[in-house]
């Protein structure tokens, strides 16, 4: 069987400029624009992409931070919506937000 990895997910932005700010702010992400309606961050393990439109709906990326306060706080001042906040799972703790065009993320932190 052949090993398959992630490396790329793309999410939907309803409104890219918003959705790009977003994550700039909250994450520091830097996007490289393919024209009007494409944003990419690239050069990580995982690379993101943002497209314009609403469908098809988008998985729950999860992203990891070795510091779950600070990035509550900081998706806070982005404008994040936060859906549930700090909660412990197996294996550690995390929170889940809304970006400006209503994909669902979860930040955890590792125990």
């Amino acid at each position: 069987m052949p090993k398959i990895t992630p490396n790329y997910m793309e999410m939907k932005a309803t409104d890219l400029g918003a959705s790009k700010a977003f994550y700039e702010k909250a994450f520091g992400f830097a996007f490289t624009d393919y024209g009007p309606e494409y944003a990419a961050v690239e050069g990580g393990p995982v690379q993101i992409g943002l497209a314009t439109g609403e469908e098809p709906p988008a998985p729950m990326p999860t992203f990891e931070s070795d510091d779950l306060e600070a990035a509550l706080a900081q998706v806070k001042a982005a404008g994040g919506a936060i859906v549930k906040e700090i909660f412990a799972y197996p294996g550690g703790r995390r929170f889940e937000c809304l970006d400006p065009s209503g994909n669902r993320l979860a930040i955890y932190q590792v125990a």
